[in-house]
């Protein structure tokens, strides 16, 4: 698998639709330049590998990517449909899927237009409240290639308390048609709705882009299904990631051989 060169990102743009709610990896790549794309080959590739932060989707022939390859990974969550599960055991020994959630709202609720709270679309200007977020919640930004990133995206609207980002609310993949939210908020301030109010929030711009919003989540994670579940998230399906050379999450399920 080789990296493509930017100016051929678009004409794989066809390979990542129709777009489903849940993790748009390939589209996010190609909207936002952040990540790459890798092929087998190049013209007319068989195989095509997303690759964002460690957030992978894989689509076309599972014989075109090697055991080899598919090991080299750098760890993280991978994406692909069952077609490519044969591949994943040859490469992998003991492999691990997190059970996956995937909900979308068609329609605003009007929840997403009553809030409280004083929130703030972020801006570049708050790239340090960023820097310095809890390690474990440093995941937000990721997908737009750090702090910074996220920060000057125009996706992404927080609660600050006591002069820090105590809750964020963005868009984690950025599609064509779909955008997938990502939440967290800081240890000391959950269970006061901040998430839901910044969430509410982003939904607004959302809607306002002319995209629908979508929520994927871990069966096991109360706290983020009742939040979708206020801003009126229905759910659409069940699906699954690959652990890959990554501690695995705790809902996580082992495949047997």
């Amino acid at each position: 698998m080789n990296p493509l060169p930017r100016q051929y990102w678009n004409e794989l743009a066809g390979w990542f639709r129709p777009e489903t709610p849940g993790p748009l990896v390939g589209s996010h790549v190609i909207h936002t330049g952040i990540g790459e794309l890798l092929t087998d080959r190049w013209p007319r590739p068989e195989v095509v590998l997303a690759d964002c932060s460690g957030n992978y989707q894989l689509m076309g022939n599972p014989e075109a990517i090697s055991p080899e390859e598919l090991r080299a990974l750098a760890p993280g969550f991978l994406q692909a449909d069952g077609s490519f599960l044969p591949a994943l055991r040859r490469a992998f020994t003991g492999l691990w899927t997190w059970p996956r959630i995937i909900l979308e709202l068609i329609v605003e609720n009007p929840f997403a237009s009553q809030s409280s709270f004083d929130l703030r679309r972020l801006t570049p200007e708050n790239t340090p409240s960023l820097s310095v977020l809890s390690p474990e919640i440093q995941w937000i930004s990721k997908t737009w290639g750090g702090p910074a990133g996220l920060a000057g995206s125009g996706c992404a609207w927080t609660a600050f308390m006591d002069g820090r980002a105590a809750s964020i609310a963005c868009t984690f993949f950025y599609g064509e048609k779909f955008e997938d939210i990502g939440i967290v908020t800081e240890l000391a301030f959950r269970g006061r709705s901040l998430a839901t109010g910044c969430a509410a929030a982003h939904l607004r711009d959302i809607f306002a882009r002319g995209h629908i919003p979508s929520w994927g989540t871990s069966p096991d994670n109360e706290p983020s299904l009742r939040i979708a579940c206020k801003l009126g998230f229905q759910h659409l399906r069940e699906d699954v990631l690959y652990v890959i050379g990554r501690p695995v999450p705790k809902s996580a399920v082992r495949l047997l051989s």
